[in-house]
């Protein structure tokens, strides 16, 4: 495990662990996690479908709560939390993009970037979403809604959402899963760029080895548990 000094940690993971299913036929997802994560620092995990990582990443992100260990993400102890108190937690400090967008249909690329902004008490919510989906070239596809949008389009409006809140850490779960090869690079490209723009931390979950190539640092995982953490 790398070592880091206590001051520039994002995310410290001490043996977590998830555990699905009953308590007669229990499945061990997570096996004693141990991980820090650097400010600002862009991290791949990687490994094989079933892997954990999606698993991982839904615990750090506090999407889910671990059943055993501790969570400190920018300071904050998950231990504990309610789904409410870490949907509090998240807000303001985590943005995350998934392979499906996730963006409501009801709802325009703007109103898909401004509203959760909006819910947050961010201040001029919706100016601040038109910059951010100019920043990532949709500023002429503000009033579209999802079903008029391709699916890189899509993705594009989701790291608007993301970042629009200047987190301190971004979270991308198979960003390019659904997308053909040169629109995935182009996705990559920017998500990177406004990882860089925000200062953010980034971590991104992924089974292909030239994405994760392009991050500071790779973790392998296997059977809930990490195999091997290194350099890119």
């Amino acid at each position: 495990m790398q070592v880091i000094s206590a001051n520039d940690i994002a995310i410290r993971a001490r043996n977590v662990t998830l555990t699905l299913g009953t308590a007669d036929a229990p499945t061990e997802i997570l096996k004693g996690i141990d991980l820090d994560i650097e400010c600002g620092a862009s991290v791949a995990i990687l490994g094989p479908s079933g892997s954990g990582k999606s698993s991982l990443m839904a615990i750090l992100s506090g999407l889910e709560q671990a059943s055993g260990g501790e969570v400190v993400v920018t300071g904050i102890s998950y231990r504990g939390l309610s789904e409410d108190a870490l949907a509090r937690a998240r807000r303001g400090r985590i943005g995350i993009v998934l392979q499906s967008f996730h963006l409501l249909p009801t709802m325009t690329a703007l109103e898909n970037v401004a509203v959760p902004l909006e819910l947050a008490g961010v201040a001029a919510a919706f100016a601040r979403a038109e910059s951010e989906l100019e920043a990532v070239g949709l500023g002429h596809r503000i009033a579209h809604y999802p079903a008029q949008l391709s699916g890189g389009e899509q993705q594009r409006v989701a790291i608007a959402r993301a970042v629009a809140g200047r987190p301190e850490i971004v979270f991308a779960d198979e960003p390019t899963g659904n997308l053909d090869g040169a629109t995935s690079g182009a996705i990559i490209d920017l998500l990177f760029a406004r990882q860089a723009a925000a200062g953010a931390t980034l971590l991104i979950i992924t089974h292909d080895p030239a994405l994760a190539g392009r991050c500071d640092r790779i973790l392998e995982m296997q059977d809930g548990r990490i195999v091997a953490d290194r350099a890119a």
